[in-house]
């Protein structure tokens, strides 16, 4: 089949070109041969279930441009290099949409994070964010390297049927979805670090309060644990106003462990308070 279609371009592919053109999930590249260029992009598609990846493989001879369709296994025609930049075009502008999207749910998710309307589900749209994103902009790092350097190996051909301009807008596009991708990872890596914060702040006051709770019962614990001794001797075991004497010994802990406690606490709520 191969010698068939290295014929008809007047080509001799060389063997581990076409099974780099042929393998479906071959890296982004772009590999000058004899006569011809191979050019592979592995370029993500946003679906609903998540991220696919496609590597697309084209072959470049003289101004004729060739797409290796995976289906059929077959080198089709797509014309020259205004079809080429057309079909590629396509691709990169509904990544950009994509990406744009993504930015937009991050911003969703930021704002319920500052509105104090976490739920459960914030972590688990935050990693598949974060696994997306990620994805694209190492794809799209790896595709902006390639194109540069077909780009760059192309232009100086003078090819007429090159549109420098086109192409380099094109490249301008791949650029700008891998900068939107990082961006959208750093204004991710800056929610999770807020996040953490207010999580770990709820934390603490979930400990502050428990300490509170268990602070306040500490001196009744102490006294129904003295007063709760099976043994002989001990203080007012036969006086009438025995239980009223362990309720106001029991008050009067208390009271010596709140008083300081709120003391404490009182100064520092007017330490913070906004002087006017």
């Amino acid at each position: 089949m191969w010698k068939n279609y290295s014929k008809r371009l007047k080509l001799n592919i060389d063997a581990y070109l076409l099974e780099d053109i042929e393998n479906p999930e071959h890296p982004s590249d772009f590999i000058p041969g004899d006569g011809y260029t191979v050019l592979i992009l592995r370029l993500p598609e946003v679906r609903k279930e998540g991220i696919a990846l496609h590597s697309h493989a084209f072959v470049i001879e003289g101004e004729n441009c060739f797409c290796y369709n995976r289906d059929t296994k077959k080198l089709e025609k797509i014309g020259s290099f205004h079809e080429l930049n057309v079909l590629l075009d396509q691709k990169t502008e509904k990544l950009i949409k994509d990406i744009q999207r993504y930015h937009y749910a991050i911003e969703q998710l930021e704002e319920s994070l500052y509105e104090e309307n976490l739920s459960d589900m914030f972590m688990q749209k935050w990693m598949r964010y974060k696994k997306d994103v990620s994805l694209i902009h190492r794809l799209m790092f790896h595709a902006a390297l390639s194109f540069e350097l077909f780009l760059t190996h192309h232009k100086h051909k003078h090819y007429a049927a090159f549109e420098e301009l086109a192409y380099a807008d094109l490249y301008e596009h791949m650029v700008r979805i891998r900068d939107l991708a990082k961006a959208a990872m750093e204004k991710l890596d800056n929610l999770y670090d807020f996040y953490r914060a207010k999580v770990d702040e709820r934390m603490n006051k979930n400990v502050y309060y428990l300490t509170i709770i268990s602070g306040i019962f500490m001196p009744l614990t102490l006294v129904t644990g003295f007063f709760g001794m099976n043994t002989g001797g001990l203080i007012w075991t036969e006086d009438p106003h025995g239980t009223m004497k362990v309720i106001l010994l029991s008050l009067f802990l208390e009271l010596l462990f709140i008083l300081p406690f709120l003391y404490i606490n009182m100064k520092k709520i007017k330490k913070f308070q906004p002087k006017i």
